[in-house]
């Protein structure tokens, strides 16, 4: 469960508000994204244009399609930032698309989390009449190709319920939004997403209708087999989502599963003043954005979490310690991810030393566990995800 921060410790920034460093961030800054029906793109925009308006900053947001196409230009030099998903993860982990050659474990760095009330799941259509994630035996599930964390999350979905995708029909789509629209079109019955993603409303409106499924906390079993899959999942009762009252409560709110997204992360190559710049920025405006896109109000300092998955990039240290928000726990925190990442690059120069010709990942995943538990480390990801 992740710890946030108190309200009372957000208000130490107007104290060192004096010794504050001033934003300086250049002309044009890049950062990727889900496709613009997500939400996730959606806040993109609201943050860009509190950027121009306050510091003349242009944002260009790069689309992407699936996981590695986001990646990518951080890779390249293309992008400064990713408002990644759950992805970025796995690519600190070298997992999945990320264990080839080419990727490997990846050193990503965290500057600010939308941390808000919304949750993720599988969305329903809603004319296939269910109300429980077991209900989903023999519908229609999408799998997104090139997208790992989508699918992944869809696994640990059905795991909740004791399925996998032996029990379901697997429609294979090639990107997040073609999933949605495989909904309205009636191609597909669910599909993986956030919560508040705005392509949602087109689907409560069409003749199918949305349902969102809850995770029911009380299910310690499903839980227990949801983490197995998906480690980084915490609970949390929905209180903003789109057409929120079609869950089986009927109510304004549901339990739900959720981690942050977007996640803002950078390669250890983002120069500090840029880390420093964009963090301050961000959390010191959120009167300005805050009513822009859905979800923004995830991106308050009180909402933070220092003690997840990522290390956090120096310039975003920076700042957090002159708001007074970086305590022990954070330093802590931050040490063990760091050495983490340490762990798996010694992992992976391991690995690439080794003539290995066939089964690469599966002898790559094996490198990385034996490592790992000589670490102390839990081993998460340890098998390949089956296409």
């Amino acid at each position: 469960m992740k710890r946030m921060m108190t309200l009372a410790a957000a208000a130490l920034l107007a104290a060192g508000s004096a010794l504050a460093d001033e934003v300086k961030l250049p002309d044009q800054l890049s950062w990727t994204a889900y496709g613009t029906t997500s939400s996730g793109y959606a806040q993109s925009v609201g943050l860009g244009n509190m950027l121009k308006g306050k510091y003349g900053t242009d944002l260009r947001i790069i689309p992407g399609k699936n996981d590695v196409s986001r990646m990518l230009p951080l890779k390249a030099g293309q992008a400064e930032i990713c408002a990644c998903g759950i992805a970025s993860y796995y690519g600190q982990e070298g997992v999945f698309m990320f264990a080839s050659d080419r990727w490997g474990p990846t050193r990503v760095l965290n500057l600010f989390n939308n941390i808000g009330r919304n949750g993720a799941g599988l969305i329903v259509a809603g004319d296939v009449g269910i109300d429980r994630y077991e209900g989903l035996k023999g519908k229609r599930v999408t799998w997104v190709k090139g997208a790992p964390a989508l699918n992944l999350n869809s696994t640990a979905g059905l795991a909740f319920a004791g399925l996998t995708w032996d029990d379901v029909q697997k429609i294979t789509v090639p990107g997040w939004g073609q999933g949605m629209q495989a909904i309205i079109d009636g191609q597909a019955d669910a599909s993986w997403g956030s919560t508040i993603s705005s392509v949602y409303s087109q689907i409560a409106a069409s003749p199918r209708g949305i349902k969102h499924l809850p995770f029911t906390h009380s299910n310690e079993e499903g839980w227990e087999r949801l983490l197995d899959v998906a480690p980084y999942f915490y609970k949390v009762t929905v209180t903003n989502a789109v057409a929120i009252e079609n869950n089986p409560t009927g109510g304004k709110s549901f339990e739900g599963a959720s981690y942050p997204y977007p996640i803002f992360v950078g390669l250890p190559d983002l120069s500090e003043e840029t880390a420093y710049s964009l963090t301050k920025a961000v959390m010191e405006n959120y009167e300005t954005f805050k009513d822009s896109g859905p979800g923004m109000d995830g991106y308050q300092l009180a909402n933070q979490n220092f003690e997840w998955v990522f290390p956090y990039h120096p310039g975003a240290i920076r700042y957090y310690k002159e708001a007074g928000v970086w305590d022990d726990a954070a330093q802590a925190s931050q040490e063990a991810n760091m050495q983490r990442q340490d762990v798996l690059a010694g992992a992976w120069a391991e690995f690439q030393n080794m003539d290995v010709s066939d089964n690469r990942e599966n002898k790559w995943l094996e490198v990385r566990a034996k490592h790992l538990n000589e670490a102390g480390m839990s081993v998460p990801f340890r098998e390949p995800l089956a296409e």
